[in-house]
């Protein structure tokens, strides 16, 4: 099915796992793509391609993909009768159908960008341990991995109405690259593979495409250049909708002290059990009953999401380590104070949350997390003063 025609230079398809672009005039194109990638400018058509369910799948073209690009090009290629040669791939677990394009004008300049876009298996920090080594005999896990990682890609094809040089090109794919993390950042999506936030995944791919028509080329893609500003937008509003629309992960969903923990090591569960541990029976199962309401309270969430970006702040070395003890004890009593809403007793609390010994590991800081969660929540309902006398 035709779904869109870019600048009269490019007509865009879906047709069941599969979106392609087909380019009507000459394209340079850059893309990291397996097959067909870097620097081409014989190509035809470009896709992205859903080659594998995004859990439990166990199919021969994920083999294909991982092993031999070739072969997985050559056999998509055939399948929807398109130029194998000719073409350039990308692949997802992503649904074709949650695919978002994005586009802007200004003078006679039209850049587009089509995203899909999975992060739930596979968001990692750059830097994050790898999980396998390159070998002459294919891939080799590395420990203490055990597997393949779980599915999760950001694809981006991006498209350009006029001619690029290579240098300036080659700087989209940076421009795009800050995009997508801008969104990953603002979103608070976390890494599988560490404690930090994700900058992508371990498998994301993008490709650039820019008209060959003769006119002179535009030399400047970076975030001065309007070209560059173009790409950072197409990209930013393509990256945030195809994540909600895959992964339902917008900026409403992402209200969750429970998101902003996870990356320390605790899940939802985890996380009612480590509160409950400093609450009697009585008041833990009354949280155990409201927990999503309390989980996702504004306050709470702006509380719990300050104290882990202090705690970040900290890592980083933008906070002094001989200033931790103070800090997290002051900001763990505002997680308190927004649980039972009685700012007064902030001074208590934080009496109440010092610790002896500093925050040393992320156990620790979720211990001291869920004192403070559970030490406003017990003090949200206080005994009513007896008034009969």
């Amino acid at each position: 099915m035709h779904i869109d025609t870019l600048y009269n230079g490019v007509e865009i398809y879906r047709q069941e796992k599969i979106l392609y672009a087909s380019f009507l005039k000459p394209h340079s194109i850059l893309s990291t793509c397996p097959a067909a990638g870097g620097l081409r400018s014989d190509l035809t058509c470009l896709y992205n391609h859903q080659c594998c369910e995004p859990a439990g799948h166990s199919r021969h073209l994920p083999a294909l993909t991982w092993n031999d690009a070739e072969s997985y090009r050559r056999t998509i290629c055939v399948q929807y009768d398109l130029p194998a040669e000719q073409c350039a791939t990308l692949a997802t677990a992503a649904n074709m159908h949650n695919a978002c394009i994005a586009r802007q004008s200004f003078r006679g300049l039209t850049v587009a960008a089509i995203c899909t876009g999975g992060v739930d298996a596979n968001a990692g920090r750059a830097g994050d341990p790898a999980t396998v080594l390159e070998t002459e005999d294919g891939f080799e896990p590395l420990p203490p991995a055990t597997e393949v990682p779980g599915p999760g890609t950001i694809n981006t094809m991006i498209f350009i109405s006029k001619p690029v040089t290579p240098g300036a090109l080659t700087r989209s794919i940076v421009t795009a690259t800050e995009a997508k993390v801008a969104v990953l950042q603002e979103l608070a999506v976390n890494s599988r593979y560490s404690d930090g936030l994700a900058t992508g995944t371990g498998t994301d791919q993008i490709a650039v495409a820019a008209l060959e028509n003769g006119d002179r080329p535009l030399t400047g893609s970076g975030k001065h250049v309007k070209l560059g500003e173009m790409i950072g937008r197409v990209v930013y509003e393509a990256t945030k909708e195809s994540l909600a629309r895959q992964n339902q992960i917008t900026p409403v969903s992402q209200c969750s002290a429970k998101i902003h923990l996870e990356r320390f090591g605790l899940n939802r569960s985890g996380m009612q059990d480590m509160i409950c541990t400093f609450l009697d029976q009585e008041l833990g199962a009354l949280l155990r009953s409201n927990f999503l309401a309390i989980e996702r309270d504004p306050l709470t969430v702006a509380a719990v999401a300050a104290l882990v970006h202090l705690k970040d702040k900290i890592s980083w070395g933008v906070l002094p380590q001989t200033c931790q003890h103070e800090i997290m004890a002051t900001y763990a009593a505002q997680v308190a104070c927004a649980v039972s809403g009685q700012y007064e007793q902030l001074a208590t609390y934080r009496e109440q949350l010092t610790a002896p010994a500093a925050i040393t590991d992320n156990h620790a800081f979720l211990v001291l997390v869920c004192r403070a969660l559970a030490l406003g929540f017990s003090q949200k309902w206080p005994m009513p003063t007896d008034i009969s006398s």
